[in-house]
């Protein structure tokens, strides 16, 4: 069976919304709305469609395409495949999972921002689906070069939809994203230059077999100095202390639908490139910065949590706890084992489920009262009972409770590490603690706290703000039921990885 096509069409099947949007009116709000909603669905369908291709014990690599792009002449008479681009797209079990997720979020956000946004619609939801088409691209490119264009193609829209749909300071929040995220792009445009120069390739899998080789044209300390450039780079994205202060503006300025991508999927993008690109074509050297690594994800971890008890803004109180989750993330890949890498990846699929459902929640909470001070929403729990349910099962999901998402992720990426690197682990564990107090401090303090004000005639969740909370809640739980929804489609990578690192 032909699947070759399927992936540009998933790719690029946003564009078709965008293409209708622009003939609409500017003032059809239902129907721009509805155009929105629906511009996502054939990406969600390709990409359940792919997953379920895999569960019938089909081959992933039916869907690769590689078509000739770019060729570079007159390098020295060099064969064929170096020196050229070619347009690849590609399925791996990690890329699948990533697929999905982004795919689920963005309809889940088209869905929310039908709610939140409150002008300018065609303009919102055009810039929407070009971010998803560069965050659906970015996780399905095979070479270097087409993961950066895809990579720039989500900086462009995130800038506009912060900087003209979110809150009060959305202009700073905007140009500190643009700026920081514009230096990591910069030295990973370097990165990939200097790759390309050397091997006369970039493509991904070819990289990873040269840089396996001995005889590779790089030396040992110019590897060394690509993949500290890397972890510069994806470290802005994920981001990793003391690249994070941009991510804070992020996540209280932009509206909730936009958070809900930026939390659930583009910080995923960090770690997706420290996965792929840096464990995956400089094994050698990722395990020579091991315990730097493990280290930095200490760091986070503590310092996102220690944070967070102190804040007095919900929205404050998940921005550092991204910060604290994205550490486990680092915890996970230093401990160079199968379980901690497995943990790190359960890692970056559980936070970007838990982390849209909460942003979303804050959101609604935020619309029904004018403010996210933890001490202005005492007593929620009487006017918006489901809402205060969901935020508490949101909590427990992101503390680790046992049954949910966060449980499997945090459990596996600190059982690797602590058999690799037990005294970090050891230290690393009070940031678990921490992560339970400060959830609970700020949830209990929400739903039965002392009241400031009467909820009792505020409304509650209601009609479609039910399905976001529901899709992500039954999501959350049946990962931490069933693991095997993703440990499954992650064997085959894991197994690269651990062949790549000798384990």
């Amino acid at each position: 069976m032909n699947l070759q096509s399927t992936l540009s069409i998933l790719v690029f099947s946003p564009l078709l919304g965008i293409i209708v949007l622009a003939f609409l009116p500017k003032q059809s709000e239902k129907l721009i709305k509805v155009v929105g909603f629906l511009a996502t669905i054939p990406a969600l369908l390709i990409a359940l469609a792919a997953y379920l291709h895999f569960q019938w014990g089909k081959d992933l690599a039916d869907f690769a395409v590689s078509k000739a792009w770019i060729q570079f002449r007159g390098m020295g008479g060099v064969p064929e495949p170096f020196f050229s681009v070619n347009y690849e797209l590609a399925l791996s079990g990690f890329q699948l999972v990533l697929v999905v997720l982004t795919a689920v979020v963005a309809t889940l956000s088209a869905l929310a921002a039908a709610k939140f946004v409150k002008k300018e619609w065609k303009g919102y939801f055009m810039l929407f689906l070009l971010l998803e088409i560069g965050m659906l691209g970015v996780f399905t490119a095979e070479n270097l070069i087409l993961f950066f264009i895809f990579f720039e193609i989500t900086l462009i829209p995130t800038f506009f939809l912060i900087g003209k749909w979110g809150y009060f300071e959305k202009e700073k929040a905007a140009y500190s994203f643009l700026i920081y995220n514009g230096l990591g792009s910069a030295v990973l445009l370097i990165v990939i230059m200097i790759l390309f120069a050397k091997t006369g390739t970039t493509n991904i899998e070819m990289l990873a077999q040269i840089m396996a080789d001995p005889s590779a044209p790089l030396s040992g300390d110019l590897k060394l100095g690509l993949l500290i450039s890397l972890l510069i780079a994806f470290g802005v994205k994920l981001p990793i202390f003391p690249l994070h202060s941009w991510m804070l503006k992020v996540h209280v300025q932009a509206p909730p639908s936009v958070v809900m991508i930026h939390s659930g999927i583009l910080l995923k993008i960090g770690a997706y490139g420290l996965i792929r690109f840096g464990m995956g074509i400089f094994p050698e050297q990722f395990k020579t910065l091991s315990i730097l690594i493990a280290i930095l994800g200490v760091i986070n971890l503590l310092y996102g949590a220690f944070l967070a008890f102190i804040q007095t803004d919900f929205k404050m109180v998940l921005a550092y706890s991204s910060i604290s989750h994205m550490g486990i993330v680092l915890i996970g890949l230093a401990a160079m084992n199968e379980a901690g890498v497995q943990g790190a990846i359960f890692q970056v699929i559980s936070h970007g489920l838990i982390s849209a459902l909460l942003f979303f929640l804050v959101g609604v909470l935020y619309e029904r009262t004018d403010t996210s001070l933890i001490g202005n929403l005492g007593g929620i729990a009487k006017g918006m009972p489901i809402a205060a349910g969901f935020l508490l099962a949101g909590a427990m999901a992101s503390l680790g409770l046992p049954g949910m998402s966060g449980f499997v992720s945090e459990f596996m990426a600190f059982l690797g590490l602590f058999k690799e690197l037990p005294w970090i682990a050891a230290v690393g564990t009070i940031g678990i603690i921490m992560t339970a107090a400060y959830l609970l401090r700020a949830v209990l303090g929400m739903t039965y706290g002392k009241s400031h004000r009467e909820f009792t005639g505020v409304l509650d969740l209601k009609g479609v703000e039910l399905i976001p909370v529901g899709v992500l809640m039954l999501l959350i739980v049946v990962i931490g039921v069933f693991p095997s929804v993703l440990s499954s489609p992650l064997q085959t990578t894991l197994e690269t990885i651990m062949l790549g690192i000798g384990g």
